[in-house]
Parts: C-alpha cells; sequence; structure tokens
C-alpha cells in the first residue's frame, strides 16, 4: 500500500474510481495511511455515486449532497437487500426503506434513456422476492391477508412507508391474479368501508388526523383494487386503460430534460404570459380516467347491515368479495386560472384551476359519466400534488367528487389516484375508488379557457 500512496494523486484517484464502490470501504481497511487518503477525498466518493446512481442534483441551484456519507448510506442499503439474513431486513426495516424512498425521489432518466437508481431498485426488488416481503408488504392491509412471510410493520410510521414503496414500485399485474385473491379482497373492504371518509380525511387519500399527510395504505388498496378490475374488464379497454403501475417504477422516475426548474414566484403576476406556461403541474390535455363502484344494495348492506353496525370503530370489516363495476372515461381539460397558494396551502406553487369535458368511453350515453368537470390542483402541507375535481352535469347541477393525490409527485406519469364521491359527503355514500393519467398533452380545446367561461364554470352555469 505504501508504494500506491507513492503514485502520483490523480493515477491514484483514478485506480480508486475504478474499482467496485462497495470495496473501497475494504481498501480503507488495508493501512491508517490509505484509510485516511480515502476518507479525504470527496471527489472519490462523488465519482463513485455518479458512476452507479443517478445525480441527486436534478434541479439548477440545488447544492450538492454530503457525497461521502449519502454513498457510505447507499452502500449499506444496497448489501442489506442482497443479503439472505432476513432478521437484518427486518431489524433495518425503516433505514432501508427510507433510504429506497429517497433513491426513488431523486431517480432521473439521462439522455441515453436509462436511470441507474430506477434500475437497480427493479433489480433488487423483482429478483430477491423476499425483499418485496420484507419491505413492501408490511402495511396492515397485510395483517390479515398475504403470505406467512408478509407482516405488517411494528408501528403506524413504518406502515405508511411500507405502503408508500410498494406504490411508488407499483402493483404488477402478477399481483392482482389468483395468489391475491385474498388481499385485494380485504384492500376492497378497506376502500367501500364508508368510516373511512370524515371530514378529517377531506372524504380523500389522506390520515385521519387532520394533517392533510397521506394515507398510502388507502392508495395501495386503490390502486390494487383499480389494477385487479382493469385487469377483468373487456379486451379492448385493456391497452388504452391500463394503468401506468404494472410496471416497476413506470411513470414515476422523470427524464431529466423534463424536471421542472424552481417555481418562479413573479410568474404568476405576468399579464401577458399564457396560463398554461403558469401552470406548474402540466394540467392541460387528455387524460384517462377509470371509476369502479358497488351496487348501491351492496355497499349499503356492507356498512349499515345489523352485523356491520356491531364492528368496533377500531375493527375492519370482513374480506369483501362483491363484484365491482368499472366505467372508463376521457377527459378533457384546460387551465382556467392560476392562483398564489393561500395560507392553508403549502406556498411552494401555486393552485391551479381548471376545467373541461368528461365523456364516457363504455357508453356514450352514460348519464353518470358525461359531464362538463372542473377542478383544482395544489400542493398538500407536507409536498405532495392533491387534486379535486367536480363533475358538473346539465343545468349546473354538482353531483360527484374526488380527491386524489399524484402519485410519485408534480408532473408524474403515474397518475392521479384516490377517492370518489358524492358532492354532499353523504355519510351513507356512494364512493369508491378512481385514477386518471395524462394520455396527450393537446385536447380537443388547445387554448387557454376564456375569462367568461371562468365566470361560468366558478358559478356552476354551464351551458351544453
Amino acid at each position: 500500500m505504501t508504494e500506491l500512496l507513492d503514485l502520483c494523486y490523480d493515477v491514484l484517484i483514478r485506480i480508486l474510481e475504478e474499482i467496485n464502490p462497495e470495496d473501497l470501504a475494504a481498501c480503507a481497511q488495508t493501512s491508517s495511511a490509505f484509510n485516511h487518503f480515502i476518507k479525504q477525498n470527496e471527489r472519490l466518493y462523488k465519482a463513485h455515486y455518479l458512476r452507479t446512481f443517478d445525480d441527486p442534483r436534478t434541479k439548477p441551484g440545488v447544492p450538492d449532497p454530503e457525497w461521502v456519507s449519502e454513498l457510505q448510506k447507499l452502500i449499506k442499503c444496497t448489501k442489506i437487500l442482497e443479503s439472505a439474513n432476513n432478521d437484518l431486513k427486518r431489524d433495518e426495516f425503516k433505514f432501508v426503506a427510507s433510504t429506497v424512498d429517497s433513491l426513488i425521489a431523486t431517480a432521473s432518466i439521462d439522455q441515453s434513456g436509462t436511470s441507474h437508481n430506477q434500475s437497480k431498485v427493479s433489480n433488487l426488488f423483482l429478483h430477491i422476492s423476499q425483499n418485496r416481503d420484507a419491505f413492501m408488504c408490511r402495511s396492515s392491509l397485510f395483517k390479515y391477508a398475504g403470505t406467512e412471510l408478509q407482516k405488517p410493520a411494528n408501528d403506524e410510521e413504518g406502515r405508511q412507508l411500507s405502503a408508500k414503496l410498494h406504490c411508488l414500485f407499483g402493483i404488477p399485474s402478477s399481483q392482482t391474479g389468483n395468489r391475491a385473491l385474498s388481499v385485494h379482497a380485504h384492500a376492497r373492504s378497506r376502500i367501500y368501508d364508508l368510516r373511512n371518509y370524515t371530514d378529517k380525511t377531506q372524504w380523500g387519500p389522506f390520515q385521519d388526523d387532520g394533517s392533510m399527510n397521506v394515507d398510502w395504505e388507502m392508495i395501495e388498496s386503490q390502486m390494487i383494487i383499480l389494477g385487479y378490475n382493469s385487469n377483468l374488464c373487456c379486451r379492448r379497454f385493456q391497452k388504452r386503460f391500463s394503468p401506468p403501475w404494472g410496471e416497476p417504477l413506470q411513470g414515476v422516475v422523470p427524464e431529466r430534460a423534463k424536471i421542472m426548474p424552481e417555481y418562479p414566484a413573479k410568474l404568476l403576476y405576468e399579464p401577458d404570459v399564457p396560463l398554461r406556461l403558469k401552470d406548474p403541474y402540466g394540467v392541460s390535455g387528455v387524460w384517462s380516467r377509470i371509476v369502479c363502484f358497488l351496487d348501491y344494495n351492496d355497499l349499503y348492506n356492507f356498512n349499515f347491515d345489523t352485523q356491520a353496525l356491531r364492528i368496533p370503530p377500531d375493527q375492519p370489516r370482513a374480506p369483501l368479495s362483491t363484484e365491482e363495476a368499472i366505467r372508463h372515461i376521457h377527459m378533457d381539460i384546460q387551465v382556467t386560472r392560476v392562483v398564489a397558494a393561500d395560507r392553508f396551502d403549502n406556498p411552494a406553487l401555486p393552485v391551479v384551476h381548471w376545467s373541461g369535458k368528461s365523456r364516457s368511453v363504455d357508453a356514450p350515453w352514460d348519464p353518470n359519466a358525461n359531464s362538463k368537470i372542473r377542478g383544482s390542483v395544489r400542493l398538500t402541507p407536507e409536498g405532495e400534488v392533491r387534486w379535486q375535481t367536480i363533475s358538473v352535469f346539465y343545468g349546473g347541477e354538482e353531483r360527484w367528487r374526488s380527491e386524489g393525490i399524484q402519485v410519485g409527485g408534480l408532473r408524474s406519469e403515474r397518475g392521479v389516484v384516490g377517492s370518489w364521491f358524492d358532492k354532499d359527503f353523504d355519510p351513507h355514500g356512494p364512493a369508491g375508488p378512481t385514477a386518471f393519467w395524462k394520455v396527450s398533452d393537446r385536447g380537443v380545446g388547445d387554448g387557454d379557457v376564456s375569462d367568461s367561461d371562468e365566470e361560468d364554470q366558478e358559478g356552476g352555469h354551464w351551458h351544453m
């Protein structure tokens, strides 16, 4: 090692840059001098990080991370995931889950069309099935469903983190077939349990504490059910309306060239800038949507028959295997207004209002799907992208609302997942899961909606 240390600095650094990053620690243990040389060279850790993982500096002006500690953390996480030691995985659950969450959040596709983070996460969880059991199947859903190896985490934070990873990674089609029947029966029970729709949850996928933090366990159940039902629907809809979460990290990892830089606040007040350019969420365009629902008699009996009313508030209802209906819808929407976030919103981005048309694909005459539609997009206090919709029918009658979260964050192609419900928040329902995702930036109307149209929409006076 003394001879190596006698080499020119740049030559030695180049040699060390060519070894595997996990071997840096082994090299550092060969001598105190070599240990000091390696640990004092941040350039070396940075080179290994950028060669092995995606560049986390996704936006201009983002400072460099702590390259040494970040690389060491990722190598430790990788070794645990590659290990066959299930006890180690269980003990290090929160460390690994939070590290993988960060790895997904900083993933991006480079000019060659590849993402190091996506490839690494996909390989570690696709080819080592015990990793899925240990980290993505630990929400409360798996207390009663799943296999013997799929057990819920010990606390709410861990269960939410596991559900979030499952939602971000995706629900492969192989997990929505017969082998997962018990899982989707419990997921369906959670979704159609009307006790989960309260003022504190805003009737959406939010935690029941008024914080507006995302309830990833609810979104996990919604994605399982929507994916399962889509697999069962008519073949002519499967390709166009296949939910974008069947492949690992599908739609979650953005192209680096499309990552939006920091939103300039002054843009809101530039009168000559078109509305669509003021919109950081990429609202305008055509969106595919699916909506699932139970027959109302089944929904009512599930929630309000004598046996259902005996179930304690803190206990889940029985697994539900009743078949649902599914509707396929196209939404053509445009931005109508962009305003500053108010005191209850996250101030990092503005609130965008939009409107358009909703059209049934299954049956052109469907009176519950063909409507005008309007809504808004904003950031929640914790930084998630929240979508609200209201369906407006002939004569200005508002009938259905929805609340959803864009899984994967701003402009994620994974789309919006959440719940639909009666516009009056009726505690007797109906309610169910819905999802929509963008299929085209260009809609039937390519321009912005005029101010006069905006007034009509806000007042609920629609002209068919």
